[in-house]
């Protein structure tokens, strides 16, 4: 699936800059979920942010976004983990502990503050906010165009894995499963201005998630013995990382566009 984590990390680098209004902001989260709701994570969190606590009543993203606007600026960073692959966390932590669960989150190190979506109701999306102590080391920087050369070279290797997998021997629809699982991913809608190779790069990363997915299903009626399925996880995981890595380049390089000059 495509990130809320990364629709958060654009519009709101966007929404600071004063190249999107409130109300943009909003209507780009709405596919993710019907309704948003904000809360701190611990009594430190909602000091620094004036965000409750769980249990009180929630906040809604409106007062996230003035909590951020009130602290010192600085670029917003898009953390994508999966076992193994910690990369972006500012260290041991809620934060990074929530990161983890999730696999996603965004990361404002000047302003020290991160925030973490998780769903806990149908149609709703909880922002947790935390706060995270400096000093944070800075973020990996791999520039955009060779995250997408990697890309690109995983695409190309993915046709043959599904062969070599027997995927689409077993299953001779599985094209059409990835055509239907991007037509049913949630919509992206980015701010103007976004950098046109920033969201080429997106649409690619959702193209090798879409085939991902559908390499890692079993055929109707088979099972793979638990060394198959290990040895198929593993011929999968460079274009695991590679979308990872697409997408947290991709966001990096929108949001330097909205960078304060």
């Amino acid at each position: 699936m495509p990130r809320p984590s990364a629709t958060f990390a654009v519009w709101s680098s966007a929404w600071l800059a004063g190249s999107a209004a409130p109300d943009d902001v909003l209507d780009a989260l709405v596919p993710w979920a019907d309704a948003h709701d904000v809360v701190a994570a611990d009594e430190p969190s909602a000091a620094a942010t004036d965000l409750p606590l769980p249990g009180a009543p929630v906040s809604s993203l409106t007062f996230l976004f003035a909590a951020l606007r009130r602290a010192p600026r600085g670029p917003a960073r898009l953390v994508l983990t999966a076992p193994g692959d910690v990369r972006g966390l500012p260290g041991p932590g809620p934060f990074g502990t929530a990161v983890i669960t999730a696999g996603e989150g965004v990361l404002f190190a000047e302003a020290g503050v991160g925030v973490v979506p998780s769903t806990v109701a149908d149609g709703v999306l909880r922002w947790t906010v935390f706060a995270v102590p400096g000093p944070v080391a800075p973020a990996e920087y791999v520039p955009i165009g060779e995250a997408e050369a990697e890309l690109r070279s995983q695409v190309r290797q993915s046709t043959s894995l599904l062969t070599e997998l027997g995927v689409a021997r077993h299953r001779p629809g599985v094209r059409e499963e990835i055509a239907a699982a991007l037509r049913a991913r949630p919509a992206s809608h980015w701010p103007g201005g976004m950098p046109g190779r920033a969201l080429r790069v997106l649409q690619q990363a959702d193209e090798v998630e879409a085939i991902l997915a559908a390499a890692l299903v079993d055929e109707p009626g088979g099972a793979l013995s638990a060394s198959a399925a290990t040895a198929r996880r593993e011929a999968l995981r460079p274009l695991d990382t590679a979308v990872r890595i697409a997408r947290r380049a991709a966001v990096a390089e929108a949001v330097r566009t909205y960078a304060p000059a």
